[in-house]
């Protein structure tokens, strides 16, 4: 696997390059954390009794993507990956069968639909979709919403990281 490219976001841009860019930038940066591990390395459980593993976090932002900007945005009708009613935390719980390539796959797939559903949109654009609460949101919300997602998953992230070979940084 090579490193992920990120690139920091412009002091200078406007909202949506704004908005577009520091999510992008916490994609990435999540990318960098789980780049170069092996298997073993990515299911790593952060501590006792948390199930958090960089693999789960993952699979978790696979279905916060789909969740905001497929569904709540675009009113798509998207099949839950790995959590149900009955295992709401089911994107922590790996089994034998869950690989990173699958996982990993999947969310690129889900955040370059989330790229495409987005940029027919205005930042003013209300969802189509509704979230669970009822309520309909903006794609800026989404937008701010997701950069604080992923944000403090990147936090877990590095964390987890630390613990698995000692690699710290932004």
């Amino acid at each position: 696997m090579t490193n992920p490219e990120r690139i920091h976001p412009s002091t200078t841009a406007g909202e949506r390059e704004m908005l577009e860019s520091w999510l992008e930038f916490h994609r990435e940066t999540l990318a960098l954390k789980c780049a170069g591990l092996s298997e073993e390395q990515l299911r790593k459980t952060a501590v006792e009794p948390s199930d958090m593993s960089l693999l789960g976090l993952v699979r978790h932002l696979t279905e916060v993507e789909q969740g905001w900007f497929h569904q709540v945005l675009a009113a798509e009708d998207v099949p839950r990956l790995y959590t149900s009613d009955e295992n709401p935390d089911g994107d922590f719980h790996l089994t034998d069968q869950d690989t990173w390539a699958q996982a990993h796959t999947a969310w690129r797939e889900a955040v370059g639909r989330s790229r495409e559903l987005a940029a027919t949109r205005s930042l003013d654009d209300l969802g189509e979709g509704r979230h669970r609460s009822g309520r309909t949101y903006s794609l800026r919300w989404i937008y701010v919403h997701m950069i604080e997602e992923y944000a403090r998953h990147n936090g877990h992230a590095d964390l987890l990281r630390q613990r698995i070979d000692g690699a710290t940084g932004e």
